[in-house]
């Protein structure tokens, strides 16, 4: 386990896969979640931007529905994802930004 020992009982993974998938069931919520987003490295506004950062680049949509609300709790305000987004479609592609910022849209007018 990463230095920080304590889990945080993460259960995405439960609750989307339930007893389908137990080996990613696992890897999701004990060492992605439990360890790795809580290592004391990186705050976890940082890990999110990155992470966003990385999904947007890979044109994931599907994750980054998840990940661009789960920045939000993590403190990045929405202005700060319009800008990463915006900064993103140049090196990460177009048509990844504007996937991007239609998801976040998304999730600021479903938020209100």
């Amino acid at each position: 386990m990463a230095e920080n020992d304590e889990q945080t009982g993460w259960t995405g993974g439960q609750t989307a896969f339930g007893d389908f998938a137990p080996g990613l069931v696992h890897y999701t919520d004990k060492v992605l979640f439990d360890e790795v987003w809580e290592r004391p490295g990186l705050s976890k506004r940082d890990r999110s931007l990155i992470t966003v950062a990385a999904l947007t680049a890979l044109g994931k949509t599907d994750q980054l529905q998840f990940h661009l609300a789960y920045a939000r709790q993590n403190g990045v305000t929405d202005d700060e994802l319009q800008e990463a987004l915006l900064h993103l479609a140049f090196y990460a592609g177009w048509p990844n930004g504007m996937g991007a910022t239609a998801v976040l849209k998304n999730i600021v007018e479903n938020d209100q």
